[in-house]
């Protein structure tokens, strides 16, 4: 038991450490609740439907809480092997109602996904591209993700059974003069499948952003409630 306890916490002990080592004036730190609605419409065919609020718990020196914005999202993912499936979704970011010098955003996105089986391990590769519209110019990102999760007791996921989520994204935006940004995120969930329509998640994330001018430094605390209907 020690030793399964072990196993759970490192993950956020390391990203905690490494947050803790690269705090300075230019860190902030976020509280991201989210709710998710998985609805399959046929074997190969399935919508997503996400809601979540993202809240300032500290930024530079000052402590706070207040919500810099609200994302509400759709995709639709279809399933073209038996591993691979292509989505395409619709994302709309309201902050001008809590930080009025930001625009209201709305995002397009494209995606394919390849995951592999390797006993216990379930490996996941992600490519997404995005166009990000607001009053500004255009950004178009260009993503990599790669993710394995895992049970923590035995070969197969149980209902009321702890599992494991690690992952590490890249990602390049571009837009109309200015400078190409990167960015590299890493995140680990820690969830439990509640029943077998249900699950629930915690987690921690570390973004470096826009590493190669200056890097800010961006720490997630994160949870998510995943229903399946």
């Amino acid at each position: 038991m020690c030793s399964t306890n072990k196993k759970v916490l490192f993950p956020f002990f390391l990203v905690g450490a490494f947050f803790f080592a690269q705090a300075q004036d230019n860190l902030t730190v976020y509280l991201q609740p989210q709710i998710d609605v998985n609805y399959r419409v046929s074997n190969n065919y399935k919508h997503n439907f996400s809601f979540a609020k993202r809240t300032f718990l500290y930024e530079g020196s000052n402590t706070q809480f207040t919500v810099k914005h609200l994302d509400i999202a759709h995709f639709s993912n279809l399933e073209i092997r038996d591993n691979q499936s292509i989505g395409m979704g619709i994302q709309f970011r309201f902050r001008e109602a809590f930080i009025g010098d930001d625009s209201d955003e709305l995002r397009l996105q494209q995606q394919y996904n390849i995951t592999n089986q390797y006993g216990a391990f379930r490996i996941g590769n992600r490519l997404r591209s995005e166009q990000r519209i607001t009053s500004k110019p255009t950004i178009h990102r260009f993503r990599y993700r790669f993710a394995v999760d895992f049970p923590l007791r035995g070969e197969e996921l149980g209902v009321g059974e702890p599992y494991l989520v690690l992952s590490t994204e890249s990602l390049l935006s571009v837009a109309r003069a200015a400078l190409p940004e990167y960015d590299q995120r890493v995140t680990a969930h820690l969830g439990w499948l509640l029943d077998k329509r249900t699950r629930f998640q915690i987690g921690t994330e570390y973004r470096a952003e826009n590493y190669t001018h200056g890097t800010d430094h961006v720490f997630f605390l994160l949870t998510s409630l995943v229903l399946s209907l």
